[in-house]
């Protein structure tokens, strides 16, 4: 009796260790690779390649951006990118998380570095760089320090006005539908990446909207920018710009709206949370070369 105790004891510990290799095989392959910090340096350098620092001084306060001009062998005009960090963000992270200047080579990029501004949903003091969130806030800072940045591009650069693209993350993504909003008839296409905020009075805004080809990037698990929210977003998006209401594949975890009006909706839904996907820049640049004015 007692060697049949010890054998379904021994069969009890196998089992056991079976699954939870089985288990460690499983969270190995969908954990992403934790990323050390001499390859997260090593990215950042590589990103920062092929960029200038400029400045611009907007109502007597420094402004600056990183640019990026392409070859003079590159076709011309240039298509042009804005690409804006989220709160909290700078210039150099915003270059190294998107990284449109080497995935676009052949567009002019530009990224530019807010300035400390209260927040919607953290920093209400306003300890960290980020951008206006509403028409006249901040003294319009933002959109005055856009207008430089754009008047000198297109002073200095042979500029597409054809193909001009604003996208950004969080604030920057929310910066980019205030510039939808203000500067709407400069924009070919817009890319906002987690950005939406509760309540009528964001959807009466979304309304409001000249519609435009836009791409909207949501994380389904994303703890501060609902996914709820962003969804009611994406609905007055579709709504707006007279689009289908059934998609279909665009790319993966992409869905496409077509609309008859030109003025589609993409979709980019991710499983994660407040994050801006490795896949994303290329998907954004492809969805900017698909759009630019007529």
């Amino acid at each position: 009796m007692a060697q049949i105790d010890r054998r379904a004891i021994l069969k009890q510990i196998l089992c056991a260790l079976f699954i939870a290799q089985i288990a460690l095989a499983l969270l190995t392959g969908l954990a992403p690779a934790q990323e050390t910090p001499a390859a997260k340096a090593k990215r950042r350098t590589e990103a920062l390649t092929d960029l200038a620092k400029r400045e611009w001084t907007i109502d007597g306060v420094s402004r600056e951006a990183l640019i990026h001009i392409p070859a003079a062998s590159a076709p011309k005009p240039y298509p042009l990118v804005f690409a804006f960090h989220g709160h909290g963000g700078t210039m150099q992270n915003a270059a190294a998380m998107f990284n449109y200047h080497h995935v676009w080579p052949e567009a002019v990029v530009v990224y530019m570095q807010g300035l400390n501004t209260p927040g919607r949903l953290t920093d209400p003091e306003g300890k960290k760089p980020g951008w206006q969130s509403a028409t006249g806030f901040q003294g319009d800072r933002d959109l005055k320090f856009f207008d430089a940045v754009l008047a000198s591009l297109k002073s200095d650069t042979t500029v597409d006005d054809r193909r001009i693209y604003s996208t950004g993350h969080y604030n920057g993504g929310g910066f980019t539908y205030l510039l939808w909003k203000t500067r709407g008839d400069i924009f070919a296409a817009v890319a906002p990446s987690a950005a939406s905020a509760p309540g009528d009075e964001w959807l009466k805004n979304i309304a409001a909207l000249t519609p435009k080809p836009v791409m909207h990037l949501a994380g389904e698990m994303d703890p501060l920018v609902k996914y709820d929210w962003q969804k009611q977003t994406i609905q007055a998006l579709i709504k707006l710009n007279g689009c289908d209401d059934k998609g279909i594949e665009w790319a993966t975890q992409c869905t496409l709206y077509p609309s008859k009006t030109g003025t589609p909706v993409v979709t980019l839904i991710h499983p994660g949370g407040h994050n801006f996907p490795p896949e994303a820049p290329a998907l954004f640049v492809k969805f900017f070369k698909e759009n630019a004015k007529p």
